[in-house]
């Protein structure tokens, strides 16, 4: 049998949802409760589902290493949230701001040991091979956030570092989820590996397409205001080469704005964007966005399962990339 995507994510619901939050104390686990109920895509449980159904159709077998990603993804977002100060996750208050910082640090180590928990509930066969692969992709989410952290203070990131950091930060959990699922799967290594490539390659284009969002996405239906990260100088692939791409005066300009305060955020995003626009960022990204979709297509269609079962894989990046939220 072969799930579709909305079958898959119901199971995923279903199963976070018999999850027990009821132990004392209570401020340490309503928190984690909280942050897995404003709900979320679910994209990275769905995807290992998706890969083990490739090879087997007894889902339900593999439903806690599927949310075991998920709590460790949002445990991620708890912490980047306390780390950024943000206010606000999914039109929400954050932990932080609706506990505290010591009670989201807390509850965010919670979440790691829960992962780590539902993940080792996974056929004893694959455990080891499955728990190296879960931690090291820890690891470099970890390394990636901090590149993340350090790019803010210079401004000669190169387009290889970001997408380096991109690939720790984004892409690498996307690429654990599908090899994960296809290991319990029983899939060859070379089907293992695919899949892990197709999970980095359409993080990248994923992250890509995210930053050509945030300045060229339709606000109303992207989901939040446009031009944050402008107003934050983040690093992101398109000021990366909009200062690669300026001339002089057009460079200054660029690090005028980086360096203003007390400004109209309209104006500012304005005039950044306009540089953006005469020095063919728009079209850059894209291409560049497309580059890496194409390599995952490329990953997919090199898979050994049949035509039927990898066009569910097909349609889902079709989907992710089509997005406007």
């Amino acid at each position: 049998m072969t799930y579709a995507f909305q079958q898959l994510l119901d199971k995923v619901n279903e199963r976070l949802d018999t999850l027990d939050y009821t132990h004392a104390p209570t401020n340490l686990y309503e928190p984690v409760k909280y942050i897995l109920s404003l709900g979320g895509k679910r994209i990275r449980p769905v995807m290992m589902l998706m890969a083990y159904n490739l090879y087997k159709d007894d889902i339900d077998s593999i439903l806690d290493p599927a949310v075991a990603i998920e709590i460790y993804h949002n445990f991620t977002l708890l912490h980047d949230d306390l780390m950024d100060r943000a206010d606000v996750r999914r039109g929400k208050p954050t932990v932080h701001k609706m506990w505290s910082d010591n009670t989201a640090i807390l509850s965010g180590d919670v979440m790691l040991s829960l992962a780590d928990k539902y993940m080792s509930r996974c056929d004893d066969r694959h455990l080891r091979r499955v728990m190296e692969l879960f931690h090291q992709t820890s690891i470099e989410i970890a390394e990636g956030q901090q590149y993340d952290m350090d790019f803010e203070t210079r401004n000669d990131v190169t387009e290889e570092e970001y997408i380096e950091m991109i690939r720790m930060k984004t892409s690498v959990l996307l690429a654990c989820s599908l090899k994960i699922g296809a290991i319990l799967g029983g899939a060859s290594d070379e089907d293992a590996n695919l899949l892990y490539q197709l999970g980095e390659s359409i993080g990248l284009a994923f992250q890509l397409r995210d930053d050509y969002l945030d300045v060229y996405g339709n606000p109303k239906v992207f989901g939040k205001k446009i031009g944050g990260d402008i107003l934050c100088n983040k690093k992101t692939y398109l000021y990366i080469n909009a200062l690669r791409l300026s001339d002089t005066t057009q460079r200054a300009e660029l690090e005028h704005w980086e360096r203003a305060t007390n400004i109209i955020p309209e104006e500012k995003i304005a005039a950044v964007t306009a540089i953006y626009n005469k020095v063919g960022i728009p079209e850059l990204s894209r291409i560049a966005e497309d580059k890496y979709y194409h390599k995952a297509l490329d990953c997919c269609k090199r898979l050994s399962t049949s035509t039927e079962k990898k066009m569910v894989i097909r349609d889902f990046m079709a989907s992710l990339m089509d997005r406007t939220n």
